[in-house]
């Protein structure tokens, strides 16, 4: 391989993401790759290519890999590579399954729609006063099959986190169980000052809470 090539603009995306995971600046970075810094901002802020051994010294010091940076695993589900020869699985308490799913992001929530049975559908995120919160589109799936037609009465969802680390072939999954509240008027400001949104865009104005009536969790590692 004499050089990587990306659409114009997604290498530098995706360096800038990793180094800001890690919290390196572009100087840090660049000591680490053993590069000057004006080349690094040079790939963050400008379409371009590079050569193999600057590529893997690179994806060397943001702790990825070269494929990643280059976008190769983007239509790859996570998990491929192969399982530690000693894994160990434990249980995690409450209050480190939350603290992992504080920072926000994506998750799952599973629930069950009459006409076509189980549903898993992945949201964006943010942990928010004790709660799980959520947008999705008024009268969408969601609105209507969480929605139990009985006034004060909520249905029980679940609300599913993960994480991946197959450089150290482990990885945690969190699981969160309780009733998905739509948001009253009255209590939009409220759920608004959250700060999440879609990432699918469009009208997805309603949002849902989901307050953690059981948590549970698991952490893989190696030994």
């Amino acid at each position: 391989m004499s050089h990587g090539t990306a659409s114009p603009g997604d290498l530098g995306r995706r360096i800038a993401y990793h180094r800001g995971r890690l919290g390196l600046s572009r100087e840090q970075l660049a000591d680490r790759a053993g590069m000057a810094p004006g080349y690094v901002r040079y790939l963050e802020e400008s379409p371009a290519s590079i050569n193999e051994g600057m590529l893997l010294r690179l994806a060397a010091a943001l702790e990825t890999t070269a494929g990643e940076l280059l976008g190769g695993a983007t239509d790859r589900p996570p998990g491929q590579s192969r399982p530690s020869v000693r894994p160990v699985l434990h249980a995690l308490e409450r209050e480190e399954c939350l603290r992992l799913i504080s920072p926000g992001g994506v998750g799952r929530v599973a629930f069950n729609d009459p006409s076509s049975g189980p549903v898993v559908v992945p949201v964006n995120y943010v942990f928010h006063e004790g709660a799980v919160v959520f947008r999705t589109q008024a009268g969408g799936l969601i609105d209507q099959d969480l929605r139990s037609g009985v006034a004060g009465v909520e249905i029980k969802i679940g609300f599913e986190v993960d994480h991946i680390d197959e450089a150290m072939r482990g990885g945690w999954s969190v699981l969160v169980q309780g009733p998905g509240h739509h948001v009253s008027a009255e209590e939009l400001p409220e759920a608004a000052r959250s700060g999440v949104e879609p990432w699918a865009g469009g009208e997805r104005d309603l949002y849902i809470r989901i307050v953690p009536h059981e948590v549970t969790g698991r952490r893989i590692e190696v030994l």
